[in-house]
């Protein structure tokens, strides 16, 4: 049987999830030097996006399992980076949110990682820059498109 030769959009796509994915494992080495677990960081980052928010949220969000998340929780709670607050409806559950040191270590995270990256693109030549900037509006299109858009 003769083997299928993979289409143009094929070989995008797997280029891309490759290049990505290179990417976003440099940017999280360039600032794991600031003691955080990949885990807290993405912790971090959710609770400065969307607020206080409970051990199943956060676990259900990150896609862990809750005893998992409450292990990361409890971790970054003795650190000092979140604080546990009573739910205000469900006596049984508490709410995590971000203290100021875990502010400043979110702060210290993205700075780092906004650094790195500035340093790098900046060493680009001015197509590959002129390059990028297009590239980086159709990846945020291509990311905000519905599963609708795309049938």
């Amino acid at each position: 049987m003769p083997k299928h030769s993979p289409s143009p959009v094929d070989i995008a796509a797997s280029d891309l999830l490759t290049a990505c994915g290179l990417l976003v494992r440099r940017v999280r080495a360039e600032s794991n030097n600031l003691g955080l677990t990949w885990s807290q960081a993405a912790v971090l980052a959710r609770l400065e996006s969307g607020g206080p928010a409970s051990t199943a949220d956060i676990a259900r969000a990150e896609a862990v399992k809750p005893q998992t998340m409450g292990v990361t929780l409890a971790t970054m709670e003795q650190d000092g980076l979140v604080e546990r607050e009573p739910h205000p409806t469900d006596g049984r559950q508490f709410l995590y949110a971000l203290t100021a040191e875990g502010v400043e270590a979110r702060r210290r995270t993205k700075t780092a990682k906004q650094a790195w990256l500035t340093e790098a693109i900046s060493r680009l030549s001015p197509h590959d820059r002129d390059d990028l900037a297009v590239a980086a509006r159709v990846l945020r299109n291509l990311a905000e498109m519905s599963t609708q858009d795309t049938f």
